[in-house]
């Protein structure tokens, strides 16, 4: 057993083969990041204008962008014990994409949408899991670890 995975299609425009791809790398990242079997994880896949609606509500950018992650287990200053929680499924939070943005970033990248999308996906889930490129050291760490996920999955550049 993989990851508890919620995957909605609010494009009505991607078929079976694209969601079990993100199944599959979503699994696959996680397994190589030690992730809990049972831990969920929703992804949603938008267009450009939802997707900036979200930008400018919750990070001020009033623009679209490629991927949004929310993380349900921030990693702050502050943490809280729940006791008795151990047997419940681990929660790490909502990927968004916008697919519009997507196909146009594999067209400029000179790669395959699957390429850009495992891509988008991948990204998500790390930023889920406490990864992060603020400074260029976080990048370093993050963009080298996508790069060898998905090279290792097989979608190389």
């Amino acid at each position: 057993m993989g990851l508890v995975i919620d995957i909605i299609d609010e494009t009505e425009e991607l078929g079976e083969q694209t969601c079990q791809l993100i199944t599959d790398v979503l699994n696959f990242t996680a397994k190589k990041e030690g992730v809990n079997a049972g831990s969920e994880v929703s992804i949603t896949l938008t267009d450009n204008e939802r997707i900036q609606e979200i930008n400018r509500d919750y990070r001020n950018k009033d623009q679209p962008t490629d991927v949004i992650s929310f993380a349900l287990e921030e990693m702050g200053e502050e943490e809280v014990t729940i006791t008795g929680a151990e047997d419940l499924p681990r929660v790490l939070g909502d990927i968004i994409i916008s697919i519009p943005r997507a196909k146009e970033q594999a067209e400029e990248y000179g790669h395959s949408f699957e390429r850009e999308l495992g891509f988008l996906v991948v990204h998500g889930l790390l930023h889920l899991l406490g990864y992060d490129h603020m400074t260029e050291e976080e990048e370093k760490v993050m963009f080298a670890k996508q790069k060898e996920i998905l090279d290792e999955y097989g979608l190389e550049r």
